[in-house]
């Protein structure tokens, strides 16, 4: 197995446009990591105009990429899922490296992000229209399906490899070429990816990046480019209206997949085994610090001491530390300035009466990390029923009836995924009618899927990454009339 220096000799360093790894304009800066606060590498650091370049880049290569058969796109993606999965170990103990996720976390991220590549190589070569006389049979009409074009990424640090391939591999498969920006605390695992994409054979100028601490300097000037036709980010929602904002001067395609509040609801008559097996995967996969991470545990009166112990015993059996130690489920938070947030949401709820069952504290240095913690008697009006938490903080609110549940589950802005546990299919289907989500997990703690549309509804965004629906992101439809004379 490959060591952390031998890996990290290996990983690029530069920006990479047209196929040609160089230098950023502005130095470089450093990646940290976050479970020992020391130096991982120091990559390139990429200004407005290297941007503007990586763009170039892109453009240039459009017009020959879209022209390229199906089948040889679809080859090259199934031989980039093909590297990837060779070389999974290696990715994983990169992302454990660069952002704190347990080894084994990370290993399924890398299964999780190569499915992406995996079925859209399949969808590269299904991209279909229609053809068909017009209803006045004066004509036959020919719909075709044509790549948006060039398109600007920018994805964020939680998951650094299956963020990128789960918007590189629709937009490939459909013709498009790319400039991705990964985020400036987890860059490295993107620009090993790239490398691999070249190894893949894919050509220069289709997939470009460029790493950066000015993000909004080095992304405004791509959106607002003329020759840009798709934007796509990943991120918080306060972010995504910025760039919603900036986007519409162009009226370029978007794509968003903004921020999350996930109800995590548990009726009377749930399988109490079921529930919390699937609480300890909502709440705790990613150090929570996850879209989709369960947010407010909405439990049911007459269970919820109940549940409450089971996590807490599960909770505090927990083992925490640096993600590369055998054994570890909890891995450093991101950063000091996530610390610093989660603590405060808790504080806030145990000062407005709610109890504390286990964890509630940051842990000293070196690194980042934060007890994995349990709450209950949650009150209303605190902050963490109404903030993202982004950290290992599981908080128990109870109901009285289903009515209730509905009402605490939709009441908040986001909409992107609920988790439901019950016994009862009518009460199943009655909740999948009625919670205001994009996605929800009905028994199960987990719903991401490469093959399943990946999105939201009100705040959480707009648009949807995989299934048969995530390539059509990346394609525009074209009518064509052909008079029957």
């Amino acid at each position: 197995m490959i060591g952390e220096a031998e890996l990290l000799a290996a990983v690029p360093r530069g920006l990479y446009i047209g196929g040609v790894w160089q230098d950023g304009g502005a130095g470089t800066f450093p990646v940290i990591d976050p479970a020992t606060g020391n130096t991982l590498v120091e990559i390139a650091d990429a200004t407005p105009e290297d941007g503007i370049r990586a763009l170039d880049a892109a453009v240039a290569a459009q017009d020959a990429w879209a022209a390229t058969p199906p089948r040889t796109r679809s080859d090259i993606l199934r031989r980039a899922f093909d590297l990837l999965t060779e070389r999974a170990d290696e990715f994983a103990l990169l992302m454990t490296l660069e952002m704190g996720k347990p080894r084994a976390e990370a290993r399924g991220e890398v299964t999780y992000g190569g499915e992406f590549l995996r079925w859209f190589s399949e969808e590269a070569v299904r991209i279909a229209g229609r053809y068909g006389t017009n209803p006045e049979g004066t004509g036959r009409m020919v719909v075709s399906q044509r790549p948006v074009g060039p398109c600007f990424f920018i994805t964020p640090w939680n998951f650094p490899l299956a963020m990128a391939t789960r918007k590189i591999a629709p937009a490939l498969a459909a013709g498009c070429t790319i400039v991705v920006k990964p985020a400036e605390l987890t860059p490295l695992t993107t620009l090993a990816f790239a490398q691999l994409l070249e190894e893949a054979g894919l050509p220069a100028g289709v997939v470009n990046v460029v790493t950066t601490t000015r993000s909004g300097a080095v992304s405004a000037p791509i959106i607002a480019d003329p020759r840009l036709r798709k934007l796509s980010f990943t991120g918080s929602t306060p972010v995504g209206k910025k760039l919603l904002a900036q986007a519409a001067e162009g009226v370029l395609r978007v794509s968003m997949e903004l921020g999350g509040n996930a109800p995590f609801v548990v009726f009377d008559d749930a399988d109490l085994d079921k529930a919390v097996d699937g609480a300890m995967l909502a709440k705790f996969r990613n150090i929570g610090q996850a879209c989709t991470a369960a947010n407010r545990f909405i439990v049911h009166e007459s269970v919820a001491e109940e549940f409450a112990d089971r996590v807490s015993a599960r909770v505090t059996a927990m083992k925490i530390g640096r993600g590369t130690e055998e054994g570890v489920q909890i891995g450093p938070l991101i950063d000091r300035t996530a610390v610093e947030g989660t603590g405060a949401l808790v504080q806030d709820a145990l000062a407005k009466g709610a109890r504390l069952l286990a964890g509630g504290s940051a842990i000293d240095g070196p690194g980042t990390f934060f007890e994995p913690t349990v709450i209950t008697d949650v009150a209303a009006g605190s902050d963490i029923l109404r903030e993202e938490i982004f950290g290992p903080v599981l908080a128990i609110a109870t109901f009285a009836d289903e009515d209730e549940a509905v009402r605490l589950a939709n009441d908040t802005d986001y909409g992107l995924v609920s988790y439901v546990f019950t016994r009862d299919l009518a009460r199943g289907h009655r909740m999948i009618d009625r919670l205001e989500t994009g996605m929800m997990g009905l028994n199960a703690g987990v719903v991401s899927n490469a093959a399943a549309p990946f999105g939201g509804v009100k705040q959480s965004g707009m648009g949807r990454e995989g299934g048969l629906e995530g390539i059509h992101e990346y394609l525009s439809t074209k009518y064509t009339l052909i008079p029957a004379d």
